[in-house]
């Protein structure tokens, strides 16, 4: 008797809690509510299906208990059973798996107006391509991956020399506007997912996956990586900042195109910003002068390109992998002139990103004879 009453128990229980629960799904903000509701079918073709099979539990456990002297009648087959099972289980499975198929057919089809957006993952951030005025995006090889490419854009191909290429975590992208995403990894196996969009994707090595979204709601959503890619696969995250047009178009014009990244003109106006922060917030800009003045360590003025000897007699020239390192472990390479004080500090790659933005920034100061810094506090 009490095991009947505790099956009935679980499943009033579990009944109350789907109904009562504080979790549940986010606000939608894209145009892909249909993926909810093909959930929402799921949920309650799988509830009944639980509530039958419990409550069935719960009467078969009560009618059929030990009784002394009572005999079991043997009953091998039932037809009549085993039909009415058949078919509400094809019913169930036809009810939660049709309306998808209509939701996936119309996630493959990307309207004709669609604006292209390359999302490249590799372990652990996020990258991004925009097509520039030609409104093509350039062809790419994974083997021209490299500190001065980072996208492996053909450099054959004029289509992509005014691409749009997003170092930063952070990516815009305009409301109301349907977008194509364009995924590509540089490593292993990734997915791009903006809960509150709903739509997501595997990012494959080797292929270029697809998925499309129109974003509906103007704000900042979060970016995860849904699929495990590795030990720091919790860092892997992003912003995508939904933005109304005039707001997009002056984002866009301020980001730097791959012609310009190749020629070494600009970071983008919102990287070196943001770059500056993460600077001022470290304590670098105790120990490193924006002005040519020395203090601490070199001064950060006229930085970016140039050479400098180090203490062991070898020249470096002051590229992203050398600051990087600096940031990461400065004792390696020390400026000639400069001692080893500065400590390791393990920043956020989107905390890095920027700061190289800074520092780039400064490429073509006035700084003279201004050393290349070391990074010492950054």
């Amino acid at each position: 008797m009490w095991v009947a009453a505790a099956l009935l128990v679980v499943v009033v229980g579990s009944v109350a809690f789907n109904f009562l629960t504080p979790w549940w799904f986010g606000e939608v903000a894209s145009n892909w509510g249909s993926i909810d509701d093909t959930v929402l079918l799921t949920f309650w073709v799988c509830g009944v299906v639980f509530i039958l099979v419990g409550l069935l539990l719960v009467f078969s456990v009560y009618k059929y208990r030990f009784r002394q002297g009572a005999r079991a009648q043997y009953e091998p087959e039932n037809t009549r059973l085993e039909l009415w099972l058949t078919v509400g289980t094809t019913l169930g499975v036809v009810a939660m798996l049709g309306p998808g198929l209509f939701v996936w057919d119309e996630f493959i089809r990307v309207p004709a107006d669609a604006t292209e957006m390359e999302v490249f993952g590799e372990q652990w951030r996020w990258r991004y391509r925009l097509p520039g005025t030609d409104g093509k995006l350039g062809t790419t090889d994974i083997g021209n991956i490299s500190t001065r490419n980072p996208f492996g854009l053909n450099d054959d191909d004029p289509n992509g020399l005014d691409d749009v290429l997003i170092q930063s975590a952070e990516i815009h992208i305009p409301v109301n506007v349907p977008v194509k995403a364009l995924l590509r990894s540089k490593d292993v196996l990734h997915d791009f997912f903006v809960p509150q969009f709903r739509a997501k994707m595997d990012l494959v090595p080797g292929m270029v996956t697809y998925f499309w979204f129109t974003p509906t709601k103007l704000g900042e959503f979060e970016i995860l990586c849904a699929e495990y890619c590795g030990s720091s696969h919790y860092l892997m995250r992003g912003v995508v900042h939904v933005d109304r047009p005039k707001e997009y178009e002056l984002w866009l014009q301020s980001q730097p195109t791959y012609a310009e990244m190749i020629a070494g003109s600009r970071p983008s106006s919102r990287d070196i910003t943001t770059g500056r922060n993460v600077a001022e917030t470290n304590g670098c800009l105790a120990c490193h002068s924006l002005d040519g003045s020395q203090v601490v360590g070199p001064t950060w003025q006229g930085l970016w390109g140039r050479s400098e000897r180090l203490v062991d007699g070898s020249v470096v020239t002051v590229d992203e992998a050398y600051v990087r390192e600096s940031i990461i472990n400065p004792s390696v390479k020390i400026v000639d002139g400069f001692a080893p004080v500065m400590l390791s500090y393990d920043l956020p790659e989107s905390d890095i990103q920027a700061l190289l933005a800074f520092v780039r920034s400064t490429e073509g100061g006035v700084a003279g004879t201004d050393r290349i810094p070391e990074c010492k506090d950054c």
